[in-house]
């Protein structure tokens, strides 16, 4: 799962303290969290790859 915000950011999607907890308490048990920050990468890509004109 990618994400591109920050744990303490995940209770306002998901609208629960309670829920968040739960959720991240399972999806994280045994995994490899890894923080990246830098510019992306894929958007500036789309927007090339998109002809002269077209919309979003």
């Amino acid at each position: 799962m990618t994400s591109n915000l920050s744990l303490d950011e995940w209770t306002e999607t998901f609208g629960s303290e309670r829920l968040t907890g739960a959720l991240l308490g399972r999806m994280t048990l045994q995994v490899s969290i890894l923080e990246m920050n830098g510019e992306a990468t894929a958007l500036p890509k789309a927007e090339r790859a998109r002809p002269a004109g077209q919309p979003e």
